[in-house]
């Protein structure tokens, strides 16, 4: 596979094709011609590893090949919205894109002084990797190509002291609009939800049923989700919108289920029963214990 890292956006300009950017930390540009550097590719075409130092939005549509979400495959003839964060690595393999395509590259420094700076953390889906990309139904894509189009409307506009504000602006708004997508995907794959949840407690279940939570601790959401071949906030999100509840609430559930049943076994100890779940201070257990049970242990083993 070829590995490619960009440490600025006039280096991935110059490797799209594209002119240099006129601002170093922020460009947007709307291509309708087919570029073999821009990661389409045919059967036979090297895949392709991707690396940059700064945030991606990319809205192409693909023609042929497949992407994976999650661990399904869905064929793509719809919009594609593709996000990445600096230093996460996306791979293209088999995939050919279409000749019309919008694109947005910029760095952090871009939103310094601006609440999108701290607003950007909340948008998970920075987080997910290539097969967990946004899927658009028509109405969604032309909605969010208008967006585009202003956010292009204004950057080619002659620059004066309100243009990064109204461009950021825009920015935010696709923000929004994706955020809104990303949830009705979630809702609208409710079978998949479901399989990955039952895969995710069936992880839960052979960590505790051999002994692993003695050994290692309790297992951490990056480990599950790396069990399950998914990012930890993709994971986190497809659990909630199944659930209700965050990945890290359903551990602790499945910690005190069985924390039920260790204190209900003859001369049961708290602090044993803290240390078999894999906390490191008995106090810690029976704070959570507490704190979903509304009873501590003590008074749990008294009631029973």
């Amino acid at each position: 596979m070829k590995e490619l890292i960009f440490k600025t956006i006039g280096d991935f300009h110059n490797y799209l094709g594209l002119e240099e950017p006129e601002n170093p930390l922020f460009t947007v540009s709307h291509t309708h011609t087919v570029s073999e550097n821009e990661g389409e590719c045919d059967e036979q075409a090297e895949p392709i590893s991707l690396t940059c130092d700064f945030y991606t939005i990319s809205l192409k549509n693909i023609i042929s090949g497949e992407l994976t979400y999650g661990r399904t495959k869905y064929d793509c003839s719809n919009g594609t919205l593709l996000f990445t964060s600096p230093n996460q690595n996306i791979k293209f393999e088999n995939i050919v894109y279409s000749s019309e395509a919008y694109h947005i590259s910029f760095h952090k420094d871009y939103l310094n002084g601006h609440p999108l700076f701290e607003k950007i953390k909340k948008y998970s889906f920075f987080g997910y990797q290539v097969n967990e990309a946004l899927h658009l139904s028509p109405k969604e894509e032309e909605r969010l190509k208008l967006v585009f189009r202003n956010i292009i409307e204004e950057y080619e506009n002659n620059q004066d002291e309100f243009s990064k504000d109204i461009i950021l602006s825009h920015l935010e708004t696709l923000l929004k609009y994706s955020n809104r997508y990303y949830k009705r995907q979630f809702l609208n794959r409710k079978e998949i939800n479901q399989d990955l949840f039952s895969e995710f407690k069936s992880i839960l279940n052979i960590y505790f049923d051999t002994n692993q939570i003695e050994e290692h601790g309790i297992p951490t959401v990056e480990w599950i989700a790396g069990q399950l071949g998914v990012s930890h906030r993709y994971m986190s999100d497809t659990i909630k919108a199944e659930t209700g509840k965050t990945a890290i609430d359903q551990i602790n559930l499945y910690l005190i289920e069985e924390a039920k049943n260790m204190l209900l076994a003859p001369h049961a100890s708290i602090s044993e029963t803290a240390y078999k779940l894999g906390f490191e201070y008995p106090q810690y257990f029976s704070r959570l214990f507490k704190k979903k049970v509304g009873v501590s242990p003590k008074e749990y083993i008294n009631m029973n």
